[in-house]
């Protein structure tokens, strides 16, 4: 299955590099460019493409606002990556509220691209442990306020607000099956009808809608 993609950026240089590692993959197909965030959301409409690459710096609009405006009350979407040159571009936590599935780096070596790639297209996220505690350490430091009850939580049964709050504290698969005394598998299904209830795209979504709802609190954070 043939994998579609727009590269976003504003320097010329970089979408050309992109795009040549890009077209070297037999199963990658890049459907178009955009130099900012507006003619990014004219050219997804048009070219429909799975994954978009998106810088979050660009003129007029950035990768920020194209994110919500592709993705705002969706429950379907390209899966967005975002292209920063910081780890914790100030912009980056908002980008994931916003429904972005995870964040790369501009020098990312080039067979992490292609695989980063391959991961959002097959729907998950890309936010390893590590960087799903530095967006916790970023919500802990300006929490927004919390929302009231969102529709779908009632339906969580108590053993997948547990898992829930385990991935809001950023641990893996693997470890959530260690705390919670269960096998990875069952793990991946738990994960998977919490998405399905609450709506959500993946687990970055999870964490994200774990603190602003409540379900766990800015001291529950790993260290």
């Amino acid at each position: 299955m043939t994998t579609r993609v727009l590269i976003v950026d504003d320097q010329s240089l970089v979408r050309a590099g992109f795009r040549m590692i890009l077209e070297s993959e037999p199963e990658i197909e890049v459907v178009g460019e955009a130099a900012d965030g507006l003619t990014a959301v004219l050219a997804a409409r048009e070219t429909q493409p799975d994954v978009i690459l998106m810088d979050v710096r660009m003129p007029n609009v950035d990768g920020l606002e194209a994110t919500r405006r592709l993705l705002d009350g969706k429950d379907e979407g390209p899966r967005i990556l975002i292209l920063t040159t910081f780890d914790l571009d100030e912009y980056v936590y908002e980008a994931l509220r916003a429904g972005a599935s995870g964040f790369l780096l501009k020098d990312t070596p080039p067979e992490q691209l292609v695989e980063a790639i391959r991961v959002v297209a097959g729907g998950d996220a890309l936010l390893s442990p590590a960087v799903t505690r530095r967006v916790i350490s970023e919500f802990v430091r300006r929490p927004p306020a919390v929302r009231p009850t969102a529709p779908g939580l009632e339906d969580l049964t108590a053993r997948e607000l547990e898992i829930l709050r385990l991935i809001a504290r950023g641990l893996s698969n693997a470890e959530i099956a260690s705390e919670a005394f269960v096998s990875e598998t069952t793990v991946k299904t738990h994960v998977a009808r919490i998405l399905m209830k609450l709506r959500l795209r993946d687990r970055v979504q999870a964490v994200v809608f774990a603190y602003e709802h409540g379900i766990v609190q800015a001291g529950d954070a790993p260290a």
